[in-house]
């Protein structure tokens, strides 16, 4: 699990030194945000014990790669959905607006005629 403890000797309050255990190995990171930085952690040091569970590999390199590999699938496989789901909302909001502007054109034709 991924612990972190924050570095007091930090002197930039918008840089601040994170220390975060990723898979048993420390790092010190630096960032703005020192929670999501350790959140980060938790989430990398989980998906590499899931990968060293599901292959028996106690290869680290091996495992991070194949971590990095499954979190940049589920990055593509949202990034597809928002990227899909944008589209239909702009292709529906198209019809609407060509409906709506069919609509009031025949309102001013009756208005007219």
């Amino acid at each position: 699990m991924a612990t972190a403890t924050k570095d007091s000797t930090a002197k930039d309050a918008q840089n601040a030194s994170v220390r975060v255990e990723i898979f048993d190995q420390a790092y010190n990171l630096r960032g703005s945000d020192p929670e999501y930085i350790l959140k980060l952690a938790e989430y990398v040091d989980a998906k590499m014990r899931a990968v060293a569970e599901a292959t028996n590999t106690i290869d680290t390199v091996r495992l991070a790669v194949l971590a990095a590999l499954n979190i940049a699938d589920e990055y593509h496989l949202l990034k597809r959905t928002k990227d899909t789901g944008a589209t239909d909302y702009q292709k529906r909001a198209h019809l609407l607006a060509d409906a709506l502007d069919e609509v009031l054109r025949e309102t001013d034709n009756r208005k007219a005629g």
